[in-house]
């Protein structure tokens, strides 16, 4: 069982924690009150424990959940509640906080490999077998105005091939590059959108092959169902992937109004080549 999905743990952090999620990839380069508080409290990727102002109770890059929650625990019984203090003053560094703007529409991606691995004993190359991959599609509210009247603009779907259809499942993917998408035939027609893609990387080592169908509908102008799924075969130089070709699928559905301060894509850390 992954950290994450673990019940105890889950508990924990509803009841006794406040969590957060963050890239650090771009928190540990952000030049303000965020950033300086990261870089005090941790040094690389993992799971730290640590008080409002600063201190570092636990801190770990385990993949075994007992082990989490010993130290969540442990953590528990030294913390004392700190004294009040002022919030640093400035805001955020805007090269590295990207928001959707009202009216957007996100959409939940979920990556999975189907088969193709083979069968292990050990208990990490197992969680990365069976685990999901999470990402999110951002549509900008001129985009979400288009498909309001039925149509799926161009780069909508150049947005979903290059940056959604990737195997992020055993943690981040590259994502494709322009001339990475060798095919892209996508229409919507009558709420329903079809249609096949081919990725592949120049050298050939990477790749992804299939078909794409779902649903698209619309109330009073505004896209009140985006639900898909991706399937196909997937190729790739990551020595931990499958072997050859694998069979993989992403599954898109319309996420809520409010989750537009949720975590942002992946792609967006390149704003400009995932707006083009």
């Amino acid at each position: 069982m992954s950290l994450f999905s673990d019940p105890e743990i889950i508990a924990l952090l509803k009841d006794q924690f406040i969590p957060a999620a963050v890239d650090n990839h771009h928190i540990e380069k952000q030049k303000d009150a965020e950033g300086d508080f990261y870089r005090s409290v941790a040094s690389h990727q993992g799971e730290y424990v640590c008080t409002a102002e600063g201190k570092l109770l636990a801190s770990t890059n385990t993949h075994s959940a007992s082990h989490l929650k010993g130290l969540m625990m442990k953590a528990l019984k030294d913390f004392q509640p700190p004294a009040a203090g002022a919030a640093a003053a400035g805001g955020p560094d805007a090269r590295f906080h990207k928001t959707l703007q009202a009216g957007g529409l996100v959409v939940k991606v979920t990556t999975k490999v189907l088969g193709g691995y083979g069968p292990t004993e050990d208990f990490w190359t197992r969680t990365l077998q069976e685990t999901l991959g999470r990402n999110r599609l951002w549509i900008w509210k001129d985009e979400a105005d288009e498909l309001g009247r039925g149509r799926i603009p161009e780069a909508v779907l150049r947005r979903l091939a290059r940056f959604c259809l990737t195997d992020n499942t055993r943690g981040s993917a590259a994502t494709w590059k322009p001339e990475d998408v060798r095919k892209l035939q996508l229409t919507l027609e009558g709420g329903r959108l079809s249609g096949s893609v081919r990725l592949e990387s120049a050298s050939g080592a990477r790749g992804f092959e299939g078909r794409l169908s779902g649903f698209v509908e619309v109330r009073d102008g505004r896209v009140s169902r985006f639900d898909a799924v991706a399937s196909g075969s997937c190729w790739s130089d990551d020595p931990l992937a499958p072997k050859g070709k694998y069979p993989f699928a992403a599954a898109f559905t319309l996420a809520p109004r409010d989750a537009r301060e949720d975590v942002p894509p992946l792609g967006v850390r390149e704003i400009e080549d995932y707006t083009r």
